[in-house]
């Protein structure tokens, strides 16, 4: 039987770790920072001598683009030190780390799908920390996998499908920004990506960086329109804007669609195509 810590527990991944971790005939161990702070290296040491970790799967991060440029150094403390403190732990006890990583270590200059060898050239705070998080992880020289996602919902927490279903639900018209493409991601499927690696023991051996994001191509636009049209809001107006329109303290990727082959082919898994997915959670939102 496998030990596996989840950090973040509470988050939108954790929480879909948890609803998997559940049938598992694995031990799942899920913390967040009330039961363990991992920008602490000596509580993160002391967690690791107590407990036999075989894999960490790590869904802490901090992930307010436009809050990193004012609180650079929390962000560098949780997407940069809390890594490297959890990196060390695994190295020293021999355990694997999962570790959730982002496409903002991107620029978004490109107009062709993100490979992971692609150059890194991050342009916020939030980009160069969890950049710095995946250099970390590479200097422990412990055994990792890095998972880089991108527009990450589900239906936990906060994100952009339960703003957009309670904005078009309050006004009669919207702008969103068209000019920024990616493609949504379902926190639920990246879930279980992460446990059927974990589950079938394909971790081992299979070390290094991946992609992962639903399929498909779109814009948050066509993001925004999908949500409304799925969940009933079709009287909202929603209208296309260019990001200028929003100014923002940082500049986000106007191009951030990840290649996935590498991820695909290793594991051999099926990437749900991002609609679909969609349609899924908003079912289960609508009967939450």
């Amino acid at each position: 039987m496998l030990d596996i810590l989840v950090t973040g527990a509470n988050g939108q991944l954790g929480n879909e770790m948890r609803i998997l971790g559940s049938a598992s005939g694995n031990r799942y161990i899920y913390t967040d920072v009330a039961e363990l702070d991992i920008t602490d290296a000596d509580a993160v040491g002391r967690f690791f001598d107590g407990n036999d970790i075989d894999v960490v799967v790590n869904c802490a991060a901090y992930t307010n683009v436009d809050r990193a440029e004012d609180d650079e150094a929390t962000a560098r403390r949780i997407n940069r030190d809390a890594v490297r403190n959890l990196a060390e732990a695994a190295r020293r006890h021999n355990a694997t780390l999962i570790h959730v990583s982002t496409d903002y270590v991107f620029d978004g200059t490109r107009n062709t799908p993100l490979r992971e060898d692609d150059a890194t050239n991050p342009t916020g705070i939030y980009g160069i920390t969890k950049l710095e998080g995946e250099q970390a992880i590479a200097e422990s020289g412990c055994r990792a996998l890095i998972l880089r996602t991108a527009w990450l919902y589900s239906t936990f927490g906060n994100n952009f499908v339960k703003t957009m279903i309670r904005l078009t639900s309050e006004r009669d018209h919207l702008n969103v920004v068209f000019d920024q493409v990616g493609t949504p991601t379902y926190a639920g499927d990246l879930a279980r990506t992460i446990f059927d690696i974990i589950e079938s023991g394909a971790y081992s051996g299979n070390e290094g960086i991946y992609h992962y994001s639903n399929e498909g191509v779109c814009s948050w636009y066509d993001f925004a329109r999908a949500v409304a049209e799925m969940y009933g809001n079709s009287g909202c107006d929603i209208r296309p804007c260019h990001s200028d329109e929003f100014p923002s303290k940082v500049r986000r990727p106007s191009y951030s669609v990840l290649d996935k082959t590498k991820i695909k082919q290793r594991f051999g898994i099926t990437v749900p195509y991002w609609t679909d997915s969609l349609r899924k959670c908003i079912e289960t939102l609508k009967r939450q």
